[in-house]
């Protein structure tokens, strides 16, 4: 399978959220299924690699899935308000070239 850019990832969003006559939930809407999602990729990352393992009666999921949730959500969110999630990283990886650059140890080579 060929790698998408993000731009292709947005616009493969938008084209199936448009598909339906609710369109994007509201900000609000959108920051409360973030917030689910973190939830529930929290709860399996405690499953994995913390103090909690599953039920016998607790479904199958992954990290890799909550993952995907998230990111569905966060491209649907950036979507609704116009945001360019590559500009956006863009900026971010600027800012922590620059102002960050010195705040962790280096590995040497």
């Amino acid at each position: 399978m060929a790698e998408k850019t993000m731009k292709e990832m947005q616009n493969e969003v938008d084209q199936y959220i448009s598909q339906f006559q609710e369109g994007y939930f509201s900000p609000l809407a959108m920051l409360a299924r973030m917030s689910e999602e973190v939830g529930e990729l929290s709860r399996e990352i405690n499953h994995y690699y913390g103090e909690k393992p599953k039920k016998d009666t607790e479904a199958e999921r992954t990290v890799e899935e909550e993952m995907g949730d998230i990111l569905f959500v966060l491209i649907c969110f950036a979507n609704s308000l116009n945001i360019n999630l590559q500009e956006a990283h863009d900026r971010v990886m600027s800012k922590f070239n620059t102002r960050d650059k010195d705040r962790w140890t280096r590995i040497e080579e």
